[in-house]
Formats: C-alpha cells, sequence, structure tokens
C-alpha cells in the first residue's frame, strides 16, 4: 500500500467519508504548497496537545494550561441544573449550544446504540451516564434525549428510557425527547436554530 492509499483509508474512517471523498482529500493536500501541509500537521499536534476532555460531560475543549477538569459549560454557575441534555457528539452539543435555546447541562454519550449489536458497554458511556445522574438525582428534574431522528437514533433512544425508567420515576425526574421540529432521518448536528428551538419547545 502506498502513501496515497494509506492516506486514502485514513480519511475514509472520518464520519460521513467515501473512498472518492477521501481519494479528493488526499489530491488536495497534494496540489497545495509544502507551507500548507506544514501548517496543518502542526495544527493536528496542537490539537491533542492543547484539548482536554470535561470530566462531567465529556466535551473536548481546549485548555492551554490543561488544569481545568470541568468545560465552560459544567463550569457555569447560570447553567439550569435541573435539566440534563444526552447528545451522541461533541458537534451536537455544539450545534445546540451556539443556537442559544438551551441554557441547561450536557452529557455526550460518545455514540448511538446499536440495533443488532450486544455489547453495548463498549460503544456508550452508559456507566458513565448512571454515575452521573445518581450524583445529580436531587437536582434533576428532566433528562432530554436528543438524539437524531434516524432508527439507530430512536433504538438509542429507547434503550437510554429502559435504563433510567426506575431510577427517574422514584427521584421524580422526567425523560423526554426531542419532539416535532426535526424531520425523519434528520442529523442533530446540522440543524438550523428555529429546527432546534421547536423540536426542543415541543419536547415530549
Amino acid at each position: 500500500m502506498n502513501i496515497i492509499e494509506k492516506l486514502t483509508e485514513i480519511f475514509k474512517e472520518f464520519p460521513g467519508i467515501g473512498e472518492r471523498q477521501a481519494k479528493r482529500f488526499v489530491y488536495f493536500l497534494m496540489s497545495k504548497n509544502l507551507d500548507y501541509t506544514a501548517d496543518l500537521s502542526e495544527l493536528i499536534k496542537e490539537l491533542r496537545k492543547d484539548t482536554v476532555q470535561c470530566s462531567s460531560c465529556f466535551r473536548f475543549f481546549v485548555s492551554e494550561s490543561k488544569k481545568e477538569k470541568n468545560c465552560e459549560i459544567c463550569s457555569d454557575a447560570n447553567a439550569d441544573s435541573s435539566t440534563l441534555m444526552i447528545v451522541e457528539k461533541d458537534s451536537d452539543l455544539e450545534s445546540i449550544d451556539k443556537s442559544g435555546v438551551y441554557n441547561g447541562k450536557y452529557f455526550i454519550l460518545g455514540g448511538l446504540v446499536p440495533i443488532v449489536e450486544k455489547n453495548t458497554n463498549s460503544r456508550i458511556r452508559i456507566k458513565e451516564l448512571t454515575e452521573k445522574i445518581k450524583k445529580e438525582a436531587k437536582n434533576l428534574k428532566e433528562i432530554i434525549l436528543a438524539f437524531s431522528l434516524n432508527p439507530q437514533g430512536n433504538h438509542t433512544d429507547l434503550y437510554i428510557r429502559n435504563q433510567f425508567k426506575n431510577m427517574a420515576e422514584s427521584a421524580g425526574i422526567k425523560i423526554s425527547s426531542l419532539g416535532k421540529g426535526l424531520s425523519t432521518g434528520t442529523e442533530l448536528e446540522y440543524s438550523d436554530n428555529d429546527t432546534l428551538k421547536n423540536a426542543l419547545k415541543n419536547r415530549q
């Protein structure tokens, strides 16, 4: 396998990128000057050096000192600690946060529950989520499940509901899902502000 094929295989691991797009990325890089590729490789190295993962919501955030344990959202005293929104990935959290339609806490699940695979724990942070809900149960009033409207997202919604049904009922915590506003098949990270606002307003 030559260098072009190796790099193509790496780009194919990116979300939503197939063989043709991956190959286009490789040829694009080859068309750029050496300064461009040098800057790109340096930024990739710095990305790992200057980012840490929040110990509370598992979001990646920039921290030059790397001393902060919690991101700015989890550290915000003005955030509504009575609501916890569970999302699949960092880009979903970022889309909702930038829209300004939600002012509560978050938790990044780290993936979706496979429909056919039984080893769920290796795909999502269910253990960490359980610990977080137990720890914050006294303050929590609502858990909002915010997953993309596709079969795997719906399956994950049902799985999380079943996992925490008894715990939520005993603690008086409502479990809701994003409602009308999101079209079937919609990826959460690509939804506009009005769509997210309507989905959150009509959650059930």
